[in-house]
């Protein structure tokens, strides 16, 4: 799973001069050979490696099919490789369009050959097995291929099905037209021997045309991690020895110190050193709203800086930035198979070969009743019955879903995850950075006897407005929106952990901690108040500190109360604080003061039984592993995410009713594939092998089982596609 957060910097090595603009960095040059971290991350993503869409176990380094499904494999980054995926594309459409050249005058020779004159009629068997040779042994030579290997390997699949049923049509075809004596009668239809030569041709098309449109459906789900890694910028500022200079970015390396101006994208993820600006990140974490971005801030590669200039210090480069991590993960997804793919694996298993059997037993029976119609049946059969739409089932649904999970911000780690978050009974929440904002904020102030209210407000917020601790702009904003306007002060102080003094208005102000106010001689009667503000030595009041609630966790419970799913709240804070938020949001069952190894023994015994688990610190990542589903938010630390089955890359509460969502909505859409495929199969077989002739007369032209084995596969493709507008 992605870090999108864990960015910290390496320890510097005491040996070595880590300075940004002095001779420290030329000497660190000279004392070891410089590694290009980005260049080698680079070379591994252009090294792509292989994979099967449905069965992801099958990888190699190089383009071909997999040993299981026949499928062609795909390259596991989908922005590696992409140029051997158009020459696929490219090839797939050119031989559909010669394919199709062809077979419009074998269908005219094959079913409309009476309507020729007789010397053309003469040759009818003749110019069909000169059109369709090209159509089967270089169009649709693949598909030959495919079934050989599915034979040689014993993974019976749909190119078995294929292969065997087009390759009979035409060699008996073939026979027919060079030796047609040596068929009985009773196979002759008005004298003369049928051959076969468009069914073999058209159904070849027809596979042709399905495949074509599988292809484009899965480069469509793909498109968007294709934009994703188009995100990262190719070039950077690097700041060496006083002087700029741009270079690649797949030289940039961990250490680096870079400048980035208005209106550039960010190269690499860092820490902010000097500057501010503010970012827009809607590309990662889908929130539109730009976020200010002050030294000490992490930024990440990929975002847009808006306004302002900065100098940050590299912290991640290539394959190890939130932005390559983000697509690793959300294409890791895609090619997950989910548990419910294990009911199509077990058909699978017998499928093909009871098809084998079915369309034996079929020509078998028609050789008794009427010898002229047991090849046509038993091809049909055997088209009619190809496989492919309940392979495609799972794996086309879980590609769509996931994929649309990352547009909405809904990082999914796997498919298995998918399925089990939509069977999910109670969400178990942690408090701070969950449910609260996660950066306390004052709420109220409380002055003592002989100041007012004002005068503590405009003399603290005087003296934090040149603090950078977030508390300190706290107070700044809380008296602003009260009326008190920060003023100049006179020698400024800051003591970490402690807090701050200056002289204003000639009077020294203290503002800070219970603890470092009595350091300094400061009375303090109050020892439970939050940040303390003295004035000329005396106690003048207080400020209270709290965590606000999220803004959209109360209708999130709520929303999810509606949905079935019951709520519980386990917090590492003291009860009654605890209590009290829980009251605040209808929460029923609330449990405090519980270490990280309590809140996973809760869960524990709940596992199995549809229990997630939503978090965001490193006190959550033991209960997010126990529980059946870990939610991560995004704003929360990196081992939360790595523990988590599913980060929400906003870091709102919103999001996970997506995810849920999401999640019903997928698996429906599977269900609807893999009941559509069955149900296609337990009716096509009987129709294609001639059950309803006894009784009207009708058969299932080989042609219209290929179209119809088509039809199928493209239905479950486009059901699956519904999921791209899916709203959420």
């Amino acid at each position: 799973m992605f870090n999108l957060h864990d960015m910290q910097p390496s320890p510097p090595d005491e040996s070595q001069d880590h300075s940004c603009c002095d001779g420290g960095h030329q000497q660190r040059e000279k004392s070891k050979p410089r590694v290009h971290i980005g260049a080698m991350a680079a070379l591994e993503k252009t090294a792509a490696v292989f994979v099967c869409p449905m069965h992801p176990a099958i990888r190699q380094d190089d383009p071909g099919d997999c040993s299981i499904c026949g499928m062609a494999l795909e390259p596991e980054n989908p922005a590696a490789a992409t140029e051997d995926e158009k020459t696929e594309l490219r090839s797939l459409q050119r031989r559909v369009v010669w394919a199709a050249l062809f077979c419009v005058p074998i269908i005219v020779l094959g079913m409309a050959g009476h309507l020729l004159p007789q010397g053309l009629r003469e040759w009818s068997a003749e110019l069909q097995f000169i059109l369709t040779t090209p159509v089967l042994f270089w169009a649709g030579w693949s598909f030959f291929v495919r079934g050989w290997n599915s034979v040689r390997t014993m993974h019976l699949n749909m190119y078995t099905l294929i292969s065997l049923g087009v390759g009979s049509a035409f060699c008996l075809s073939l026979l027919a037209m060079l030796y047609p004596g040596m068929f009985p009668e009773a196979m002759r239809h008005h004298g003369a021997v049928p051959v076969y030569f468009e069914s073999a041709a058209v159904i070849t098309l027809f596979v042709l045309i399905g495949e074509l449109l599988e292809m484009r459906a899965r480069r469509s789900t793909r498109r968007a991690l294709t934009q994703l890694a188009a995100l990262e910028p190719r070039t950077a500022r690097v700041v060496r020895d006083f002087t700029e200079i741009d270079t690649l970015v797949d030289y940039v390396q961990v250490g680096d110190v870079l400048r980035v101006r208005p209106g550039e994208s960010i190269p690499v993820d860092g820490l902010l050193l000097d500057g501010g600006s503010s970012v827009n990140e809607a590309m990662l974490t889908g929130e539109p709203l730009p976020v200010d971005k002050n030294p000490g801030d992490r930024v990440l590669g990929g975002t847009l800086n808006q306004h302002g200039t900065f100098t940050m210090q590299t912290t991640r480069v290539g394959r190890d930035t939130a932005l390559a991590r983000i697509a690793e993960t959300v294409a890791g997804a895609q090619r997950s198979v989910a548990p419910v793919q294990r009911v199509a694996d077990r058909v699978a298993g017998w499928f093909v070969p009871t098809v084998l059997l079915i369309a034996a037993i079929t020509a078998t029976a028609w050789c008794f009743v009427e010898p002229q119609l047991a090849l046509p049946c038993a091809l049909a059969v055997l088209v009619i019955a190809c496989p492919c739409a309940l392979g495609l089932a799972t794996p086309m649904a879980v590609m769509v879903g996931v994929g649309r999970g990352a547009r909405a911000g809904v990082l999914v780690k796997d498919a298995a995850a998918l399925e089990r978050l939509a069977g999910v009974k109670c969400v178990a929440f942690d408090k701070t950075g969950t449910l609260t904002e996660g950066h306390p904020r004052i709420v109220s102030s409380h002055p003592t006897v002989g100041f007012s209210d004002n005068e503590i407000l405009r003399a603290a917020a005087s003296v934090e407005q040149h603090s950078e601790h977030p508390l300190a702009r706290s107070v700044v904003a809380f008296a602003k929106s009260h009326g008190a306007t920060p003023e100049p002060v006179m020698l400024f102080e800051s003591t970490p952990g402690g807090g701050t003094t200056a002289w204003h208005n000639g009077k020294r102000v203290h503002v800070g901690s219970q603890r470092w106010l009595t350091s300094q001689g400061i009375t303090v009667p109050d020892p439970d108040a939050g940040i303390l503000v003295a004035i000329d030595g005396t106690y003048a009041g207080a400020f209270n500190v709290a965590d606000p609630l999220r803004q959209d966790a109360a209708n999130v419970v709520r929303t999810l109360h509606r949905m079935g799913i019951s709520t519980m709240l386990l917090s590492g804070d003291r009860q009654p604080v605890v209590d009290q938020v829980a009251h605040l949001l209808g929460i029923y069952d609330a449990r405090g003061d519980l270490l990280p190894d309590a809140k996973a023994a809760v869960l524990a015994p709940l596992r199995g039984t549809g229990i997630a688990m939503a978090g965001d610190g490193v006190n959550d990542a033991p209960a997010l592993a126990v529980a059946d589903i870990g939610i991560a938010m995004g704003s929360g630390t990196g081992i939360a995410m790595h523990a988590a089955s599913l980060t929400l890359l906003r870091g709102n509460l919103g999001s996970l009713v997506s995810a849920i969502k999401l999640s019903r909505v997928t698996l429906r859409n599977i269900r609807q594939n893999l009941t559509f495929a069955f149900a296609y199969n337990l009716i096509g077989i009987p129709l294609a092998a001639g059950v309803l002739y006894p009784l009207n007369g009708w058969l299932l032209d080989p042609m219209f089982a290929g179209a119809a084995m088509s039809v199928s596969s493209v239905c479950v493709v486009l059901n699956s596609l519904r999921l791209r507008w899916l709203r959420l």
